[in-house]
């Protein structure tokens, strides 16, 4: 890590995670009566667990009870509620009132310009989006679960998000926003699916962010009309990846054009050394069901292994104006579209955040709501990463981002600590925490 970020002490962890703890006061708890253990401090305390990435809901309940005064003082709660409590209080949250906790984040992120380096394009970021999978038991489920039924006769229940995040060419940090439960439906009897939870993801997006300026980028899953013109409602424009398979009307009307001199192909090396040919074609009818959605063509090709070629191909929104000058940006902006898999969902699930462990299930929404604020965690990290010096540099220390985590569970576990801040620096040896020691290995 060669530039450390410039320090805004209104996005600290500890400043985060005081504004996502008053965001939850304002979901509404589905309990009667006076509950001896708040809903804030419920969620708060699986929060924390993702913070301190707990490899099981066991795990953190032994540390409540060696480490609760100091729970009690970083994650702002009053009481820490065992597992089986926490499993019990969240199980009935819906998860859609998780929004205004990712919009708690989010908003100072924006208004202290942290996000300027992550622009894309003309005041554009991009917004990769894509679905995963966090679950799967063939033995566990709910009545939300979605299921594969296999020759067998055995069946599968699984759970999928459709994530989302702001991603840039040349940055490892990603942004989180909030994802959109891929859940078979109220009455439904069919599974829901990616394309499906875009359409709903889409309006909820726009209502959340109705300024913010973004290219959406998708996989080839999602080259189709119905999912363009749900795009072009929502006012995104967009680049999707696009393969001969699933689009061979497309890729015919190109070679056609090309027979007839109506495309541009020319050769150049890329800013990066490589050398690649591109063929662009603009207005080409996606397929002959919908000859009114027309999409502009991108295909790219570029050295790959053993002396063999690899090549790329994106559909445009018209409206980007494809063309030559450009025409190597839009390629890596497509391309981009793999952050969402590599620095989001390989990080979830191979640096420490354990995100196919299965926390707890339920019966209602556990598992949707603890995916949730696994999510709110990777999204307080990612912003120190891009805003806290002292957490880049303990990172930068620590090699690698597990053993950072490890090196702040120990820190937490033996020492009464008053803020995140002062785990960054114990990390960094600039100081030792100025208090008493706790436990003694």
């Amino acid at each position: 890590m060669t530039k450390r970020p410039a320090s805004r002490k209104q996005l600290s962890a500890d400043a985060l995670f005081r504004n996502i703890r008053e965001s939850f006061h304002d979901i509404p708890d589905p309990r009667r009566g006076k509950p001896d253990i708040s809903l804030p401090d419920a969620l708060m305390s699986g929060l924390a667990m993702f913070a301190l990435k707990d490899p099981s809901l066991l795990a953190f309940d032994q540390r409540r009870q060696q480490d609760e005064e100091n729970l009690r003082m970083i994650f702002h709660m009053e009481h820490v509620p065992c597992d089986t409590r926490l499993r019990e209080i969240a199980d009935p949250v819906d998860p859609e009132q998780f929004r205004p906790a990712f919009r708690n984040v989010f908003t100072p992120l924006v208004r202290g310009k942290a996000l300027e380096d992550l622009r894309f394009l003309d005041g554009y970021y991009l917004l990769a989006l894509d679905g995963t999978e966090y679950f799967s038991s063939q033995k566990i489920h709910c009545s939300h679960c979605m299921e594969k039924h296999h020759r067998n006769g055995e069946v599968t229940y699984h759970h999928q998000l459709l994530a989302a995040a702001l991603v840039c060419p040349g940055h490892k940090e990603v942004i989180p926003l909030m994802p959109e439960p891929i859940l078979k439906q109220d009455g439904e009897t069919k599974n829901d699916c990616e394309r499906n939870a875009l359409k709903r993801f889409l309006p909820k997006f726009r209502q959340d962010h109705p300024h913010l300026r973004v290219i959406a980028t998708l996989d080839a899953l999602y080259a189709n009309a119905p999912v363009i013109r749900d795009l072009r409602e929502a006012l995104i424009p967009w680049i999707i990846r696009a393969k001969p398979d699933g689009n061979a009307f497309l890729f015919k009307q190109v070679r056609q054009l090309a027979e007839q001199g109506l495309t541009e192909e020319f050769e150049e090396t890329g800013s990066d050394g490589v050398y690649r040919r591109y063929r662009l074609a603009w207005n080409v009818p996606l397929n002959e069901s919908n000859p009114d959605v027309c999409v502009d063509f991108l295909d790219v090709w570029e050295p790959g292994s053993q002396d063999a070629e690899r090549s790329f191909t994106f559909i445009l929104e018209p409206l980007l104006g494809l063309c030559r000058q450009r025409a190597e940006l839009w390629m890596w902006g497509g391309r981009a579209r793999w952050k969402i898999e590599n620095e989001t969902f390989n990080t979830l699930k191979n640096q420490g955040y354990h995100f196919e462990h299965n926390y707890g299930h339920g019966h209602q929404n556990l598992s949707v709501v603890l995916a949730m604020l696994m999510l709110l965690a990777f999204l307080a990290d990612q912003t120190q990463q891009l805003c806290c010096p002292q957490f880049a540099a303990a990172w930068e220390k620590c090699i690698s981002k597990r053993a950072l985590w490890e090196r702040i569970r120990a820190i937490f576990h033996q020492f009464k600590v008053g803020s995140m801040q002062e785990i960054y620096e114990a990390v960094l040896s600039l100081r030792k925490p100025p208090v008493k020691v706790l436990w003694d290995p």
